[in-house]
């Protein structure tokens, strides 16, 4: 059996009676941490919870989710305020989910509708900054044209430790990632995807991870499944195949990039 880390997931979006046994049956089956995303202030907070009550299993990373409205200024005092507290707690964290709202900006624009980027793209200068400062991982949800957007963010601010989550995008950016020792993470749609199989062929494993980004749900043969962590597992071994690497040497692989990046100590079962 394989062991892996799921490098995203947002555990905080399941039911609240499925988290733990969800989690208990994951650490039981191969998965040897999660890292848990957050979505705003509130998000922050629960996913702080959630690591606590599972010390060493799940790891949390605080920030705001780009794809939906901002706040107002003073929430935002609030959050950073609130991250900057943990680390002077001396707590373990990233900084994330953060980035740039692909998806809202390209519907408003199918319909012809406004949308103004900037303060979008001044809230992941402020987090990318911050992540310097505190020398944390830096979780991006950054796509397509966005991805070279974030990587000129990042490198502005000298952030060490970067993890485009779930990417997709252009051959001139994947390099760019790709020479400054960024980090991505393949989800479960490895197994239908051709997009994502190509990156996976481009990408070097010693830079690559799996995630879930559950409770997001997947096609094909994972249609109609309830997505969670084990679920990462399934996807060593197309990783693997599309490397032409034993699948065995590939997992092990996997672990070892998500734990030294993310900083975990890995426990026995």
């Amino acid at each position: 059996m394989y062991r892996g880390i799921d490098a995203h997931i947002h555990l905080d979006k399941y039911e609240p009676a499925e988290r733990q046994p969800m989690l208990d049956l994951a650490f039981e089956s191969g998965i040897a941490a999660v890292i848990a995303v957050s979505m705003d202030e509130r998000s922050c907070e629960e996913t702080r919870r959630l690591a606590q009550l599972n010390s060493g299993r799940v790891h949390p990373a605080y920030g705001f989710h780009p794809e939906q409205p901002l706040p107002d200024e003073a929430s935002f005092e609030r959050l950073f305020g609130w991250i900057r507290a943990r680390h002077l707690a001396g707590e373990a964290f990233a900084i994330g989910e953060v980035g740039l709202p692909y998806y809202s900006r390209t519907e408003c624009e199918e319909k012809g509708e406004p949308f103004d980027e900037a303060p979008y793209v001044a809230l992941l200068d402020r987090f990318a900054a911050l992540a310097a400062e505190l020398d944390r991982p830096l979780v991006l949800h950054a796509v397509y044209e966005d991805g070279a957007k974030a990587c000129e963010i990042a490198a502005r601010h000298g952030v060490r430790r970067v993890h485009f989550h779930w990417f997709k995008g252009d051959k001139e950016t994947i390099a760019t990632m790709i020479e400054r020792g960024y980090r991505i993470s393949v989800t479960p749609d490895v197994a239908y995807e051709i997009e994502i199989q190509q990156l996976v062929r481009d990408y070097p494993l010693e830079l690559m991870m799996i995630e879930t980004d559950g409770p997001w749900p997947f096609e094909a043969e994972f249609a109609g499944r309830r997505t969670e962590p084990v679920m990462a597992l399934e996807s060593i071994a197309r990783i693997a195949a599309l490397k032409q690497q034993d699948p065995e040497v590939a997992a092990r692989i996997l672990l070892r990039n998500t734990a030294e990046f993310y900083g975990i100590e890995l426990m026995d079962r």
